[in-house]
């Protein structure tokens, strides 16, 4: 018996006002799969993951996802970390929002991992764009989320941040599935079991 997809888009339709941002997208995608999503800049992308995540709903189709919310990390355009708290304040924010387990040892980890931990007791409003990226990966990967929605996640960091972001793709595939909307699809040539171009007639 095959295995239920974990996400699946069956004829989605969304539109703002009389704008129309995606027309009929359909796919699935497996438990431990990667899915990356093209397109040029208007083809909704950001729109497809937002529906994904459930800070949208479509205007026409479904979308389904077999998990709750709590298993779900998502990255997207605004880091959605606090400016006035610092990398640690902010993780640990989240951790106890989520109830994550021996939450400083994994804060600690993070922060160590992209480079972070000697500016966890910086306030993120003295951060660079790329220092917050990678903060907002780390809030993203706290909880250890079952599937992990990324929208541009390379676009703001430095050559050191992208490299530390491959590396973890790679080690979080196939326990974690990914959805990657990128403008560089040959990053993630290697992981993509799956792909959706949108915007392509």
């Amino acid at each position: 018996m095959a295995e239920t997809p974990l996400v699946r888009a069956r004829g989605v339709e969304r539109r703002y006002g009389a704008r129309r941002v995606l027309h009929d997208v359909s796919f699935e995608l497996g438990r431990g799969g990667t899915l990356v999503v093209t397109g040029p800049n208007g083809s909704g992308k950001t729109t497809l993951l937002r529906l994904l995540v459930g800070l949208a709903v479509p205007s026409r189709g479904t979308i389904e996802v077999g998990l709750d919310r709590a298993h779900v990390g998502f990255v997207g355009h605004e880091p959605l970390v606090y400016r006035e708290l610092t990398a640690l304040e902010n993780l640990d924010l989240f951790g106890r929002l989520y109830r994550v387990p021996e939450r400083r040892e994994r804060i600690g980890m993070l922060l160590e991992r992209f480079g972070l931990w000697d500016s966890r007791g910086e306030r993120v409003s003295a951060f660079s764009r790329g220092m917050t990226q990678r903060l907002a990966l780390c809030r993203a990967l706290l909880h250890e989320p079952e599937l992990l929605v990324l929208d541009e996640p390379h676009s703001a960091l430095d050559a050191q941040g992208a490299a530390l972001l491959d590396q973890e793709l790679e080690a979080l595939v196939p326990r974690c599935t990914l959805v990657v909307a990128t403008h560089e699809p040959e990053r993630l040539g290697t992981l993509a079991t799956a792909s959706l171009a949108l915007g392509v007639a």
